[in-house]
């Protein structure tokens, strides 16, 4: 056997039907697994979905063999779960893992799991049990990594066979594992095999419970960091590791890696990808001097993800560029998350953990680092060491403020195409210039498919653009024919789960659960709706005059439409023109907001914003449900009240949360007098001119699928 299957045989384990143990016979043999923490073991869904429905509830047993003896285990996390009535049946689409906690298996050896998304192509090996040749027994085989179909890693050469589902797929360059074997994809004369890469862990982070991946992570590191210390010649992947690395090679070594992540897994983990992702782009910035991708190019999750992003940094801009870089840019990165987790997490973090790692950071600094960038570490350790008196005072830290930001997600739908379809991208703004790329559709989904289709990626967009205090805006370019779409009440998981996913649905979840991220949108998020076709060409002066008036204040109100004022709709009152609604608005007070007790997509509505728009109002308030109009005098009430109460443009965002809050609770609405779903313009002509380029739909070689 190599080296790297010696180490891959102890971790693999047989997924069975709870209490058979070694009773392959019998036909209760589901698939493999594989430990990648003492205790915790990782497996297909559909593996584990061959238990039926006593799986996914609460506490269901899954039988687990593996050197170690026989025990069981139940599934923690998994993606996709079964609806109720569908367990073990049916597609499993990816990422198709489960996390299973394993009794009594807390001395099983783990694999190293691969830090960052796989390098194609790629040789590898697949293991795995099996008895595809009758008797099982543990199955390897070698094959190659060689592309990518959406989620799947794709794998030619050696492929799955049957009972290989689950197993580890180990990339053979680097010792690491870095995916999980899935299936085979049959075709005329061809198959190719489908692996869930290491990567999909991030999907069960989002999940209901998925914070547990960071106890399980932490573990995964400190057992390997264990491993390297303990005395005698048994082998580990950190060894083996630097057998496979070619003698020289400038860079973190996997010694210094194993290192470092040990100690960055006994720091609190981070709040969010934006946070990670922050810190990189500030020690990249440092170390590289010609301009770089946006820090955005990855969903993080963990601390070792944000170190992996900088391993083989290169200055392509600089001619002189040193090979170590990403040494100097790993140990500034280091230094950095040390003093976050003391200005951010004081409580959380463990001082002595802390003090072994500012001790580790400054020794290799020492060796290793370039004069500048040592010179940065030390002021940066010398304010994780200095006394909480001293840092809460500030003088210390003043010496650096945190350079990074938070990120906004722009949400772009276009005009319709073929019909009735709305193209639509979600794209993250950082720090008003640099814009990311997260989703794109350009063949366009129907109306009522908008949310379904945009739920996931407004949720790995608004993880991204979170970090620290910062809480990331959606700016909304819509069509106006779709203004009245209620996107504050759009919510990040369905009604069946908290994954986002299809959920296992009553029988298996919580209906009542409530947490920051069931409730809708707007809610807690500012959402900015935003004029599509006005914000594709220059602002007008009107609208700049108006938008001056509306951020210093105050503001008021003024009827959208003449036939509806402040007393209501007249009833049988002729309608107001188009000219008569321009003289108007064009003659009102520059802070003056047009108000209506209606939607404004389409009639009368749409008719008057138009018009404002062309006026240059930045600011409308309407609103989009249907209603008596009757009502639309306490409507009129309240958007004056609260107008008045935000004072200037800015203002208004806390108050509409308010009263949207409000309006959810029936009683607070009848006491306070809070009609209506609130729909709010907000179009200020001097941000960066983003998601309004034109979206052209791709040829077609046939009509769309209806």
């Amino acid at each position: 056997m190599s080296a790297l299957e010696d180490l891959v045989r102890p971790s693999l384990a047989r997924i069975v039907a709870p209490g058979d143990g070694y009773a392959p016979e019998r036909g209760d043999y589901w698939g493999s697994g594989f430990f990648i923490a003492p205790g915790w073991l990782l497996t297909c869904a559909h593996v584990v979905g061959k238990g039926g429905a006593e799986v996914w509830r609460s506490r269901g047993p899954v039988g687990v063999v593996w050197q170690g003896g026989t025990t069981t285990g139940e599934v923690v996390l998994a993606k996709p779960r079964p609806e109720p009535g569908q367990a073990g049946r049916g597609r499993w689409e990816f990422p198709d893992i489960a996390l299973v906690r394993v009794h009594g298996a807390d001395d099983a050896p783990c694999v190293w799991l691969s830090d960052r998304t796989p390098a194609v192509p790629a040789p590898v090996s697949l293991h795995g049990w099996s008895r595809q040749t009758g008797a099982l027994g543990i199955r390897h085989r070698v094959g190659e990594a060689s592309g990518w179909d959406g989620p799947a890693l794709l794998l030619s050469g050696g492929l799955p066979v049957e009972g290989l589902s689950g197993g580890p797929v180990v990339d053979l360059r680097h010792g690491s594992v870095i995916a999980m074997n899935k299936g085979v994809k049959q075709s005329v004369g061809h198959a190719e095999g489908a692996a869930t890469p290491m990567t999909a862990l991030r999907k069960l982070h989002d999940m209901r419970g998925g914070d547990v991946l960071h106890t399980v992570l932490r573990e995964h590191d400190l057992h390997h960091l264990a491993r390297f210390h303990r005395p005698g010649a048994d082998p580990d992947w950190t060894r083996v590791q630097t057998g496979l690395r070619d003698p020289g090679t400038p860079g973190l070594t996997p010694a210094q890696r194993v290192h470092l992540y040990g100690h960055l897994a006994q720091l609190p983990p981070p709040g969010g990808p934006g946070e990670i992702a922050g810190l990189v782009q500030e020690a990249k910035a440092r170390v590289v001097r010609s301009d770089f991708r946006s820090p955005f190019p990855e969903d993080l999750r963990t601390w070792r993800e944000g170190a992996a992003l900088l391993h083989g940094l290169r200055d392509l801009g600089d001619k002189g560029s040193r090979p170590e870089l990403d040494l100097d840019a790993v140990l500034l990165y280091a230094a950095k998350v040390a003093r976050h987790a003391v200005l951010e997490r004081p409580g959380e973090t463990d001082p002595e953990p802390l003090r072994r790692f500012t001790r580790w950071i400054a020794e290799q600094a020492v060796l290793y680092a370039q004069p500048a960038i040592r010179e940065d570490v030390d002021r940066l350790l010398a304010d994780v060491r200095a006394p909480a008196a001293a840092r809460s005072a500030g003088p210390v830290l003043a010496r650096e403020a945190p350079s990074g930001a938070g990120a906004d997600v722009l949400l772009d739908i276009g005009e319709p195409v073929y019909g009735e379809r709305y193209p639509l991208s979600v794209r993250l703004l950082y720090d008003g210039r640099d814009v990311t790329p997260v989703y794109s559709n350009d063949l366009g989904v129907r109306r009522h498919e908008l949310q379904e289709h945009l739920r996931e990626p407004l949720a790995e967009a608004l993880r991204l653009g979170d970090r620290g205090e910062h809480l990331a805006v959606i700016e909304a370019f819509l069509p106006r024919a779709l203004l009245d779409e209620p996107i504050d009440e759009w919510r990040l998981v369905t009604d069946g789960g908290a994954d986002g996913g299809s959920g296992a649905g009553g029988e298996y979840e919580d209906p009542d659960f409530f947490d920051e991220q069931s409730m809708p949108l707007g809610l807690r998020r500012t959402v900015l709706l935003r004029d599509r076709r006005r914000n594709a060409r220059p602002p007008i002066p009107e609208w700049r005059r108006r938008w001056t008036a509306a951020a210093r204040g105050p503001l008021s109100g003024i009827p959208l439409r003449g036939e509806s004022t402040d007393f209501g709709h007249h009833s049988g009152g002729r309608r107001e023109s188009r000219y008569g609604t321009l003289r108007r608005l064009s003659g009102s007070g520059d802070g003056c907001v047009p108000v209506f007790c209606g939607p404004v997509g389409s009639g009368a509505g749409r008719e008057a914003m138009d018009v404002a728009l062309a006026a240059g109002h930045p600011l409308v308030l309407w609103r989009r449900d249907g209603h008596d109009h009757a009502a639309c005098r306490a409507f009129h009430r309240s958007a004056a009240r609260l107008l008045s109460l935000a004072g200037r443009a800015e203002g208004l965002h806390g108050h509409v949360r308010d009263l949207r809050i409000g309006a959810m609770d029936p009683e607070i609405a009848e006491s306070e007098g809070l009609t209506g779903r609130i729909a709010v313009l907000y179009d200020p002509p001097d941000r960066p001119q983003f998601g309004t380029e034109a979206m052209r739909p791709p040829p077609l070689a046939a009509p769309p699928i209806i």
